[in-house]
């Protein structure tokens, strides 16, 4: 128990800390309302306990490295567990109790309390070892990247240990306070079995010395919280909070990557996208806060491992060093000099996106860095007409034409015109049950036409009762969304949802998950709500049904490759490898697959321009880990992937085939 005098110290530091504390949150709070947009408070009672969860359980931190997130699970645990341990020991400096009695639950206490101390301490250890000593490559940036000029100057190694050094002396002075106390009492406590090891190492010393180091510990462990808060909220160590706040108030979207769209209508909007932090929304300026600085993100993003200017960890890291120097500009409500590209991107790393959603997906503190990328773009496009100049072929073909070819709509039906089995249009057949949205690259690509060719002979051999659009259908708009240009989506979209409505389409099968992605995740914003399947789910459902009877098995060993707008951004993974194995002799995967598969390399409208400078062709890099599975065909569900596969099978002198599921399951129908 404390001394009065020391209560006295102890309670002013508190209350002028608290002062000091308070202020620093408040600040973030002002930041990050500088930001665009509301949160959402629907449902609140069900995202708090989502977020409790995921923030109590770590569940986001296991999808990967599971070696690091354990001793990352000691430390987070500990710095949780220790919220219950600072306050009982506060309770017992400033009363002469036992914090929790010795009963079950006191007993249960102290028995958590020590063992979570050493693990804490452990964990932090291995830490601090993994970046000062292993230096390992995984918290590295390519030289390449764009950084902040402090991250450059040693920034995050100096944040690193003040943050490490901070937790090793709070949680190893106050284990050895306990320590201390055990000796002072004589005799070992069997529920701090770790404390009461080390007590052994006191035994020799007067009681004197045993009540001034006893003192000294609690000093030191409670002290350091106390300087350390006004620092807090601007380290690395701040993602601790603000990862269970991200998980609260994360918009729920019905994928993982629906936009939300502009109101082109509002007039009061001036800026489209975000040239500036403050024009992004509160979401995006809130990630950085969060951000625990893993770099889980570049290792699984195509464009930062095939040798881009991308990181999504640097745009976040960048972002906050940013933030912490104009903190108070911004809080205020004062106006920013610098632009995003400035500081926390480069124009390459902008246009080298996929959009493939892997960055969001293996967040461990719900952070959407590729959001930010999409806010920017829609800058450059709308605001500073400053964009590939390949992209204009694309933009143009689909405001003129309804396709990124810039071909007629009146040809979308020539690939059916020798076809052995009726493609109906809704003309045709008004009562249809199912709307095929065929879609552009399945009409005009040559390559991918033996897709809607085979989808069409599976459909009649089903007796599925079906129409397209024919002429009357148009480009979804995918690819100039995810450019930027997204005031040629809402015209796209606008149209489409009208002809839609007015056909009276209620469910759609499409051949292309960015149809798919688009049609039933982001039309509903215009009015548009349909149920919308994917060509694998709906083949992989007549199989099971027995509507659709396979006559043979293919001999062939086939590896899925998964499409990112099919899986990561859908969850659409079981049917097209349930679907496969209907149909060929055996089925591997491939080293990276379901939600950590690799790009191909065409999303983010990268189909319709020169893929950036780097090391190596992402596509490639994905059929060459395809190739080392040791399969004779990989088998697609994307007309993107249908492309870029096969491309890169042809610098292979022994290519692979590469064909889409309905091809594959179409063979079997002979």
């Amino acid at each position: 128990m404390l001394t009065l005098i020391e209560k006295i110290i102890f309670a002013v530091l508190v209350l002028a800390t608290l002062y000091n504390g308070y202020w620093a949150f408040y600040k973030v709070y002002l930041v990050i309302r500088r930001g665009q947009g509301e949160p959402g408070d629907e449902d609140i009672k069900r995202r708090a306990w989502n977020a409790f969860v995921n923030w109590v359980t770590l569940r986001p931190v296991w999808k990967t490295r599971p070696i690091s997130s354990l001793f990352h699970a000691f430390v987070a645990w500990a710095f949780m567990f220790y919220f219950l341990v600072n306050f009982g020991d506060v309770v017992q400096g400033y009363f002469p109790v036992k914090f929790l009695g010795n009963g079950f639950i006191g007993n249960a206490y102290r028995f958590i309390a020590d063992v979570i101390s050493v693990l804490g301490l452990i964990g932090m250890t291995y830490f601090l070892v993994r970046r000062f000593l292993a230096h390992d490559p995984h918290l590295e940036f390519h030289d390449n990247i764009k950084l902040h000029e402090k991250v450059l100057k040693g920034g995050l190694k100096k944040d690193s240990l003040i943050v490490g050094f901070f937790i090793l002396f709070h949680v190893g002075f106050r284990f050895l306070g306990e320590s201390f106390t055990i000796a002072l009492e004589g005799h070992r406590d069997p529920y701090q079995p770790f404390a009461s090891a080390v007590s052994g190492l006191w035994m020799g010393l007067s009681e004197s010395t045993l009540v001034f180091w006893q003192h000294a510990s609690w000093w030191i462990a409670l002290g350091l919280i106390l300087a350390f808060i006004p620092y807090f909220p601007k380290s690395k160590h701040f993602h601790l909070i603000m990862a269970g706040v991200n998980f609260l108030v994360k918009p729920e979207r019905p994928a993982l990557g629906a936009l939300e769209p502009i109101d082109f209508e509002d007039e009061s909007i001036e800026q489209f996208g975000a040239a500036k932090l403050t024009d992004l929304t509160w979401k995006g300026i809130l990630d950085p806060y969060a951000c625990i600085m893993c770099n889980r993100c570049q290792d699984v993003c195509p464009a930062y491992t095939t040798g881009k200017e991308l990181s999504p960890s640097a745009l976040e890291i960048n972002k906050r060093y940013y933030i912490n120097d104009h903190a108070d500009l911004l809080a205020s409500g004062g106006e920013e000099e610098l632009n995003l590209l400035d500081y926390a991107i480069s124009e390459s790393a902008v246009w080298a996106c996929t959009t493939c959603g892997a960055c969001v997906e293996i967040c461990p503190v719900g952070n959407e860095p590729m959001f930010d990328i999409l806010h920017i773009r829609r800058n450059q496009v709308l605001m500073e007409s400053d964009f590939p100049h390949e992209l204009q072929t694309a933009f143009t073909g689909m405001e003129r034409s309804g396709n990124p070819w810039k071909l007629s709509a009146s040809d979308r039906l020539n690939w059916a015109k020798d076809l052995d089995v009726p493609v109906p249009t809704v003309e045709e057949n008004p009562d249809f049950e199912y709307l095929w949205w065929v879609g552009c690259a399945p009409s005009y690509d040559m390559r991918a036409q033996a897709t809607a060719k085979a989808l069409a002979r599976i459909l009649n051999e089903a007796g599925v009762n079906f129409a397209v659009l024919g002429d009357r259908e148009s480009c979804t708009g995918d690819s100039a969304r995810r450019a930027g240009n997204e005031y040629l989506f809402f015209e796209l979209a606008t149209q489409n949802v009208e002809t839609l409505n007015e056909v009276g389409a209620k469910k759609i099968i499409t051949t292309c998950p960015h149809c798919l992605h688009t049609l039933g995740a982001e039309y509903p914003a215009f009015g548009g709500h349909y149920e919308v399947v994917h060509h694998s789910q709906f083949i992989d459902d007549l199989l099971k049904s027995g509507r659709l009877r396979p006559k043979r098995e293919l001999d062939a060993t086939v590896t899925f490759h998964d499409p990112c707008y099919l899986g990561r951004h859908n969850g659409i993974y079981d049917e097209p490898r349930e679907l496969l194995s209907f149909v060929v002799s055996e089925t591997v995967e491939m080293e990276r697959s379901r939600s950590q598969s690799f790009c191909c390399g065409a999303g983010g409208a990268q189909m319709w321009k020169e893929e950036e400078h780097g090391e190596r062709a992402v596509n490639v890099t994905r059929y060459q880990e395809a190739a080392e599975t040791g399969a004779s065909c990989i088998a697609v569900g994307c007309p993107f992937c249908l492309t870029m596969l096969t491309d890169a099978s042809k610098q292979d002198e022994n290519g692979l085939q590469v064909k889409d599921i309905a091809e594959l399951v179409a063979e079997t129908l002979s």
